[in-house]
């Protein structure tokens, strides 16, 4: 594991991505794989091909010579969200506790761009940043045993969509109809760490249009 900090900001997550880019070409074909998250990077290499003295050298080699870009590329992917209370059940306790109608906790939620800073927990689940704070929210004191499939949801000043139906704490404003992770298709995974994301507001039948669940 490399670590490069221990704050949560797009300076860092763009150290992080150069880093990435850099150990995945200097391993080659040692490398099993690379996880990238807010403020490290961890390095999973084959131990009948090399070593760890001669990984960390190599590592240590190409991070020092490490910074971040002055420019940060990526992509913007937009994701539709049908924000309901049917569909987030947190959101009218949201709204009454940042003083906001429903509506004005979907335009700040829509208005910003996050970043996409980590991948875990599960597969495709995207932790992104940062939440207007006039709706940020901590996570329930008693999580849920099952939170649906897209379910669009805040905690602290995170925000993210669940992947699958799965245990959760955050707080559910929303449910997007897109699939944040399928293992049939490649790539497996609409984002990526270093990408850019934008919530697009949709109707209740465009939802459903898009194969979105009510259940």
């Amino acid at each position: 594991m490399v670590y490069f900090g221990d704050v949560m900001d797009t300076q860092t997550s763009a150290r992080v991505q150069a880093a990435t880019r850099a150990i995945e070409h200097v391993m080659g074909e040692d490398l099993v794989d690379l996880v990238p998250s807010y403020a490290s990077v961890l390095i999973l290499y084959n131990p009948l091909r090399t070593d760890h003295l001669s990984v960390a050298r190599r590592i240590r080699d190409v991070v020092s010579n490490v910074s971040a870009p002055a420019a940060l590329g990526h992509r913007t992917v937009v994701l539709p969200v049908y924000y309901a209370p049917e569909v987030g059940a947190d959101l009218e306790l949201l709204a009454e506790r940042a003083d906001l109608p429903i509506s004005g906790v979907v335009e700040l939620h829509t208005s910003a761009e996050y970043r996409v800073y980590a991948i875990g927990f599960a597969p495709g689940f995207a932790y992104l940043g940062e939440v207007d704070e006039r709706i940020a929210a901590p996570r329930l004191a008693t999580p849920r045993a099952l939170v649906p499939r897209g379910s669009v949801a805040i905690a602290d000043r995170q925000t993210a969509v669940y992947p699958s139906v799965s245990p959760g704490g955050w707080n559910l404003i929303g449910r997007c109809p897109v699939p944040m992770f399928d293992p049939d298709v490649q790539p497996s995974m609409p984002v990526s760490v270093g990408d850019t994301v934008r919530f697009e507001p949709i109707s209740r039948e465009r939802f459903v249009t898009l194969g979105g669940d009510l259940a």
